[in-house]
Formats: structure tokens, sequence, C-alpha cells
């Protein structure tokens, strides 16, 4: 598998915002200004809390079928390789991560299985866009947490999808929990969150390679990245994070992220959080505190990093 230089795209987006030429734009420049050569298309389904069984991926909420079809030959016209991410989150606020119910069944409460069962069908809905558009890979889910330990299901969903996409299938678990997937030999690549703090690197990449050199599968970090702003590099997980606007604290973490990454021939890559489908105006880069990068200094640390990594950084 080739080196991923990847950047999240779409999170958030909202029935007909591909369709906005600005939002095309934007793929245009992520493209130009960060030398990425995949695309990942985020997108955002939503159940009514972390106890609902019903997977909503129809509505305002989303981008449409046509819509995303269209963006994804967009992006194959740009030179772009492609990948879906559906996921999903609860839509009371709650982090998907907590998704969770009984164990054993509980007449009357709601059950594993009707959840699985919706959430099968809205990944076999996309995997369906996938495979007609030949994208180059399939995220079939994101930072689960809760969800993980069904190993019996997600072998079940893997082999349903499997039935009707034929590209490279992978997961995405959260940050600290790549140990904690008993079905990783199920999926063609490992990957995770990358969201480690600064100064930590190290320890954790040291940590993640006995245990993705145990499954012999390629990996990389499908998510990863900082909000700018005071105090984000120590916990860059943590949107919520008060602090205020500082774009040399991200434009540091990310060149630790990179120079430790780059030392270890088993990380295959990124997919950065995130590109925003409808860009601030760039003047008003400097005070923007979240994870995007347009305009800001990490956004050439990015393109540079790209642009170092050749071919003999290929995982097979």
């Amino acid at each position: 598998m080739e080196y991923i230089k990847g950047f999240t795209f779409g999170w958030g987006a909202n029935r007909g915002d591909f369709l906005k030429k600005e939002a095309k734009e934007s793929l245009k420049l992520l493209k130009e200004r960060t030398a990425s050569e995949y695309v990942i298309i985020a997108l955002a389904a939503e159940q009514d809390t972390a106890f609902s069984t019903e997977v909503k991926y129809r509505g305002d909420h989303m981008v449409s079928d046509e819509e995303l079809i269209d963006m994804i030959e967009y992006a194959k016209n740009l030179g772009l390789k492609v990948m879906i991410k559906p996921t999903v989150n609860p839509s009371d606020g709650t982090w998907r991560a907590h998704i969770n119910f009984f164990d054993i069944d509980v007449p009357c409460e709601p059950k594993w299985h009707q959840w699985f069962e919706s959430y099968t069908n809205y990944q076999l809905h996309y995997a369906e866009i996938a495979a007609r558009m030949n994208c180059e890979m399939l995220i079939i889910g994101c930072e689960m947490v809760q969800t993980e330990r069904r190993e019996r299901e997600w072998r079940a969903l893997i082999n349903s999808v499997r039935a009707v996409y034929k590209g490279l299938i992978t997961y995405n678990t959260d940050k600290y929990q790549e140990g904690n997937v008993k079905w990783w030999d199920a999926v063609d690549v490992i990957s995770s969150s990358g969201y480690y703090p600064i100064g930590d690197w190290n320890n954790q990449l040291n940590r993640i390679e006995l245990i993705v050199k145990s499954f012999d599968k390629p990996f990389f970090f499908a998510e990863a990245g900082c909000p700018s702003r005071t105090g984000s590099a120590n916990i860059p997980n943590d949107w919520s994070l008060q602090g205020d606007v500082n774009l040399k604290e991200q434009q540091l973490y990310y060149k630790e992220m990179f120079e430790e990454t780059k030392k270890r021939d088993w990380v295959c890559g990124f997919g950065l959080w995130d590109w925003q489908t409808l860009l601030y105006p760039e003047v008003n880069a400097s005070k923007n505190r979240d994870y995007a990068v347009f305009g800001k200094p990490s956004e050439k640390i990015i393109k540079g990093f790209y642009q170092s990594i050749s071919k003999k950084h290929s995982i097979k």
C-alpha cells in the first residue's frame, strides 16, 4: 500500500453543500495548498441518542447521493484518490464512542442486534457508492469504542460490505484503543486517530508498533491534527478546550508529529483532520482557533512533509 498523503473533507456538510461552487474550490485548494493525494470524504449520519438503534442517513443533515457522487468525480478529475468514511453521531451531542447497549438482551430495552442491523444498512449504502465510483478505500466506522467489543457483529458487517465493495477496508479506532480491537485480521488496513500529546509521540508509536506488527497489516492515522489554540498541543483531541488563538502551537505540533512518524516505516500516512467544505476567508486565518490549517503556518508544514515523502516509503 502506498503512503497515504491525505486530508479529511466534508465533515458536517449538509444537503446541498457539495453543490456549492465554494465547496469545489475548497477541495481544489486542499490539493494545491497541502500536496494531498487522498481525500477522505467524511459523512455524519445521526441517531437520536447513544442508546437509539436507528441510524438516520437520509435527510438535510447529509449530502445527497447525487452530490456525493458529483464531488467524488470532481476529486478524481483533480487527480485525488478517494476514501469514503460514513460515521454516525448522536443528535444530542454525545460522542459516538459512548454508543452502547446491554450485552445480554433485556425485554423492552434497545439491543445490539437492532443497532447493528441499521448501522450495517448504512455502511452498505455507501459501500455500493464506493464500489460504483471505484473509491480506493472505505472506512467502516470511527472511534466507536464501546461497540468494538462486539467482535461477532463487526465481522459480520465486514463480510456484508465485502460482498458489494472489493476495495480496501479499514476501521478507524480511537486514540489509545489500537490494542483493544480483536478483529483487525478481518480488515485490510489498521487505522486509528492519532491525537497524541506533543512530547509523547515516541512513546505512543512504540506501543502501537507492537500491535500493528502482530497483525502484519498496513497502518495509517485515519485522523490526526491539533487546534490552533493555546493548550491544544497537550490535549489535541479536545475540540472544546478553551484557549487563545495560537498558530505557533499548532505548527509545532505538526512538526513533531511528522518528525516522529517519518522515522517509522510502518506508519503509512495520514488522513489529517480536517479541511472545511466551506472555507473561511483566508484573511481571517489568524483568528481561527479550530483544527483548520487553511492560511496558517501549519499548511506549509503539511505541504512540505507530503512533498518529502517518496515512493520508497510505500508499504506492501
